[in-house]
């Protein structure tokens, strides 16, 4: 049953983007100091990504359902996943009409999405059960904090280059953190420094400081990889 129950979450993630309007990131004009490109926010090619990441669940799902589906391993990350792709599934139309709600939902959707990969055992069927929630929980702990940074940069909380260098930071802390914890996965750091070169590609000729704090990260999280798999 909880095969089944992810799987249908999975296809209702994979859906969404379909039947929802297409979401570019938030209007403005929603914010009290509109900022027309955040500098937290990547490149607009960084986001295909997602195409990655609905195929690769996709796999997960079906395969889980058709040879791991009483499988205790499998089972043990199911329910994670599952909440994780059904707050997915409803969160293009929540971001689209609200900033606030959307970084609201998009927190438990990333927590979510961390507990699965964090349960996943990267030494059982690694590309199919470890991998697909690597790369789920990688992006998202970058795109919470994009959420989080456009937020307090558009409600005047924060300079949007300061907000930009605190969610750099945030991304690079928890990025090592999890990574740390699952030293032999390294799709999850790969995932998190694709986001962080999507943040520099954005911010050259832009905003020096956050191309050269985003390039910084990149190095940091490139060397934790390496020494870490050692």
């Amino acid at each position: 049953m909880k095969a089944i129950v992810l799987l249908l979450a999975i296809a209702a993630f994979g859906i969404a983007p379909f039947v929802t309007p297409p979401f570019t990131g938030y209007d403005p004009g929603q914010f009290p100091v509109p900022i027309e490109r955040p500098s937290i926010q990547p490149a607009g090619y960084a986001f295909a990504i997602w195409s990655v990441i609905y195929l690769w669940l996709a796999v997960h799902a079906v395969f889980g359902l058709w040879k791991r589906a009483d499988d205790p391993a499998w089972d043990r990350i199911r329910p994670a996943l599952t909440a994780a792709a059904l707050i997915g599934a409803v969160w293009l139309s929540i971001a689209g009409v609200s900033a606030i709600w959307g970084t609201v939902t998009i927190w438990p959707m990333a927590a979510a999405a961390l507990t699965a990969f964090l349960l996943a055992d990267p030494d059982r069927d690694r590309w199919l059960l470890s991998a697909p929630t690597a790369i789920l929980a990688g992006w998202l702990t970058a795109a919470t904090a994009v959420s989080t940074g456009v937020l307090i940069a558009g409600y005047g909380w924060l300079s949007d280059t300061t907000a930009a260098a605190v969610m750099l930071a945030l991304v690079l802390l928890v990025g090592l953190l999890v990574q740390r914890a699952r030293p032999r996965m390294p799709v999850y750091g790969l995932t998190v420094i694709w986001a962080l070169v999507g943040v520099g590609v954005a911010n050259l000729g832009a905003n020096t400081l956050i191309a050269a704090l985003a390039g910084a990260g990149i190095a940091v999280m490139a060397a934790a990889l390496v020494l870490l798999r050692r």
